[in-house]
């Protein structure tokens, strides 16, 4: 018989695993199907980039495996002089077009995720500071950010572009000319991410954690980066998705303008418009290939974004 006073043995805490596998976000993610297979096909170029020097049959910028007689060549057909075969055919420098996609991805890649967060710390920072300080330095902040809406996006990257290329010496341009696209878009983009938290700073300052902060002798910048800040994250994570599509779409914009990456570190806007030179005469897989890629890069990571965005939206869930 079983003794009735035995303890019962108290129940395993959920693993963190479990934890995620039962939350609301995971069960919104696996009923949205755009969600699946855009995360899928994100994943799967992120990772192409990353690991593009195990992937890529030949390293497309290394001058000693290339070879001229392999110009031209066809997708999937093999070469007339040489009878190599590529995936995706060569440019006409002989370089294999799969390679320097996944080469040029990393470039793109780079430069989207590093202006992204360069325009977040810089938007959260000065809306953090219009928000809780307000007064003279919230109206000069925010007019800066008025003004600054009125001009296209890409207009003010190609501004500080030319500005900061500018004033770089000659010698140092190339080597600095992905650092300078970086500094570009973000200064492009920071105002979105100003106004949101200014916004959510106005109506979290105001509660009563925040007041109790004050009571108790904490600085202003301590209130606002250890007590406002992880309660106006959430906005930002969804704008942040949406705003490196559309940083990869500046960056491939100014590139094909031969104003972004330069010629030795292609991106995937520099292959486009290397391939643009020879879509009329019959190499259209040059062009095509690479933009059909930098095509659902910035689908699949926008339409991810905005499911992120709806499934962080309590009204909608």
């Amino acid at each position: 018989m079983t003794d009735a006073t035995q303890t019962p043995t108290p129940a395993k805490a959920p693993t963190r695993l479990q934890r995620w596998a039962d939350s609301d976000f995971y069960y919104q993610f696996k009923r949205s199907p755009v969600a699946i297979v855009s995360f899928a096909v994100a994943m799967l170029l992120i990772l192409g980039a990353v690991f593009a020097p195990l992937i890529a049959p030949y390293n497309p910028f290394d001058p000693a495996s290339l070879n001229l007689m392999n110009g031209f060549s066809k997708p999937m057909e093999p070469n007339a002089f040489t009878g190599d075969t590529f995936w995706l055919g060569t440019d006409d420098q002989g370089r294999d077009v799969f390679s320097t996609i996944l080469y040029g991805m990393r470039i793109s890649l780079f430069v989207g995720v590093a202006a992204v967060l360069f325009a977040m710390v810089l938007g959260i920072s000065l809306g953090l500071i219009a928000g809780y300080v307000g007064g003279w330095t919230e109206t000069i902040i925010m007019r800066i950010a008025d003004v600054q809406l009125t001009f296209p996006s890409i207009l003010v990257a190609m501004l500080i572009f030319g500005i900061a290329k500018g004033v770089t010496p000659v010698e140092y341009r190339d080597q600095m000319a992905i650092w300078v696209l970086i500094i570009a878009i973000g200064l492009s983009d920071w105002v979105q991410f100003a106004r949101v938290v200014r916004g959510a700073t106005l109506v979290e300052k105001s509660k009563e954690y925040v007041q109790a902060a004050r009571l108790i002798g904490r600085s202003g910048p301590a209130i606002m980066v250890q007590h406002i800040l992880p309660n106006v994250l959430s906005p930002v994570l969804v704008i942040a998705t949406i705003s490196l599509a559309l940083a990869i779409i500046a960056e491939a914009t100014l590139s094909f303008l031969g104003v972004g990456a330069p010629p030795t570190q292609p991106s995937l806007g520099t292959l486009i418009r290397i391939g643009q030179g020879f879509l009329f005469s019959g190499e259209w897989w040059i062009l095509f290939f690479p933009a059909c890629t930098l095509l659902a890069l910035a689908l699949s990571v926008n339409l991810l974004g905005d499911w992120l965005r709806d499934a962080l939206n309590p009204r909608l869930r």
